[in-house]
C-alpha cells in the first residue's frame, strides 16, 4: 500500500508558494542589470585624473548597489529553482545565450571590489573578494562559452534567421575575465605564478576573440539579408560593443602588468579596435533611435545599453593609460556620460515594469 509522507504537502505548497513562482520568472538576463551596476563602478573608478577623483563616492555607490543586487539576485534565483515549472535554460538556445551573463556580473563585482569599494571594505577584504569571484566566475564563464557555442553548433538547429547579437554574450565572458584577472597579478608571488595567470588571460583572450570573430560574420549576414531585428532584440546591437571594448580593456591591462613587448601590442590591436566600436556605437546608437521612434516596447534587453559601453569607457581609459593622449581621457568621459544616461533610463523602466515581468499566473 502506498504511503504519504508528511513532508508531501509541504513541498507542494512551498514549490507552489506565489513568491516561488515569481521568482521562477528571473532568467539568467537578469544579470544583465548587474553587470550594467558594477560597470557603472568600474567606468567612475578608471576615469583619468580629477574626474575620476572627484567620482570616487559615486563609483562606490554604484559597486555597493552592484553587489547588492548580485546577492538578491542569487537568492531570488535560487528559490526560483523550486518551483516545478521553471527553465532550464540550456534547454532552449534563446535562453542559453544568456548565461553569459551571471559569470560577467560576478567577475565585473569582483573586480571593482579592488577599485571602487576597497575604501569600504578594506584591502585584505577586497583582494579576498575578487580572488574568490574571480574565480567563480573564469569557471561560470569557461563553462558557459563551451556549453553554448557546443550546443549552438550541434543541437539547437538554428538558422541564420534565428541569429541575433544575444549570441555573443556567453562567449565574451572569458574576455572578461581576462581583461579583470590581471588585477590579480600584483598579489601574486613574482615569477612562474604572475606569469601563469598572466598567459593565461592572454589564453582566454584568444579564446574569446577567435569565438566572436567566428559568430560575427552570421550575424553581420543576418542583419544584412534577413531583415531588421525584431523591436524587442534592438537594443542587443549594442552587445558587439562588449567584445570590443573589453578586448581593448585587456589589451591594456597586460600592457599593465606584463612585459613591455605588450605596451606595443596594446596599441596596435587597442586604437584600431576603439575605432570601430565607435563605428558600430553610431550604427547600433541609430537603429535604436529609430526604434524608440518606432515605439519600441521596453524589454530586458535595453540593459544591453549599458556593460558595453561601459567596457568602451575603460578601454578608453585604459589607452589614455598607455598613450597620455587627451583625446582618449575625453572620450572616457563622453561614453560615461552616455552610459550614466542609458543606466538611468533603464533602471526607470525596470522599476517600472517590474510587476509586470514577475506577476503572477491566475487560473
Amino acid at each position: 500500500m502506498a504511503t504519504t509522507t508528511p513532508s508531501a504537502p509541504l513541498t507542494r505548497r512551498l514549490t507552489g508558494h506565489r513568491f516561488v513562482e515569481a521568482a521562477g520568472r528571473f532568467g539568467p538576463n537578469w544579470y544583465a542589470a548587474v553587470m550594467g551596476t558594477a560597470i557603472m563602478a568600474n567606468g567612475a573608478h578608471a576615469l583619468p585624473g580629477a574626474v575620476g577623483r572627484a567620482l570616487g563616492a559615486w563609483a562606490a555607490l554604484f559597486w555597493v548597489l552592484g553587489f547588492a543586487g548580485l546577492l538578491t539576485l542569487t537568492l531570488v534565483r535560487l528559490a526560483g529553482r523550486l518551483h516545478h515549472e521553471r527553465v532550464r535554460p540550456l534547454d532552449d538556445a534563446s535562453v542559453a545565450v544568456f548565461l553569459g551573463c551571471p559569470p560577467m556580473a560576478l567577475l565585473a563585482v569582483g573586480f571593482g571590489a579592488l577599485g571602487a569599494g576597497e575604501p569600504l571594505l578594506g584591502h585584505q577584504l577586497a583582494l579576498a573578494l575578487d580572488v574568490v569571484l574571480w574565480t567563480v566566475g573564469t569557471g561560470y564563464a569557461l563553462w558557459a562559452a563551451g556549453a553554448v557555442m557546443y550546443r549552438l553548433a550541434t543541437r539547437y538547429g538554428t538558422a541564420r534567421a534565428d541569429a541575433a547579437p544575444t549570441w555573443l554574450l556567453p562567449v565574451v565572458a572569458p574576455m572578461v575575465s581576462a581583461a579583470l584577472g590581471p588585477a590579480l597579478i600584483p598579489h601574486l608571488p613574482a615569477g612562474q605564478a604572475q606569469l601563469t595567470l598572466l598567459y593565461a588571460c592572454l589564453a582566454m583572450f584568444g579564446m574569446s576573440l577567435i569565438a566572436v570573430l567566428v559568430l560575427l560574420p552570421t550575424l553581420f549576414g543576418r542583419l544584412a539579408h534577413e531583415g531588421p531585428l525584431p523591436p524587442a532584440l534592438v537594443p542587443t546591437l549594442f552587445l558587439v560593443l562588449g567584445p570590443l571594448g573589453q578586448s581593448v580593456t585587456a589589451v591594456t591591462q597586460f600592457a599593465a602588468h606584463g612585459p613591455v613587448a605588450f605596451q606595443s601590442f596594446a596599441l596596435l590591436y587597442g586604437v584600431p579596435v576603439i575605432g570601430f566600436a565607435l563605428l558600430w556605437l553610431a550604427l547600433a546608437g541609430t537603429a535604436t533611435l529609430r526604434g524608440l521612434r518606432g515605439g519600441m516596447p521596453f524589454a530586458m534587453t535595453w540593459w544591453a545599453w549599458t556593460f558595453p559601453v561601459g567596457t568602451c569607457v575603460t578601454g578608453a581609459a585604459g589607452l589614455y593609460a598607455r598613450t597620455g593622449l587627451v583625446a582618449f581621457a575625453v572620450l572616457a568621459v563622453v561614453l560615461y556620460a552616455l552610459l550614466a544616461t542609458a543606466w538611468l533610463a533603464v533602471t526607470a523602466g525596470t522599476l517600472r515594469h517590474l510587476p509586470r515581468f514577475t506577476a503572477v499566473r491566475t487560473a
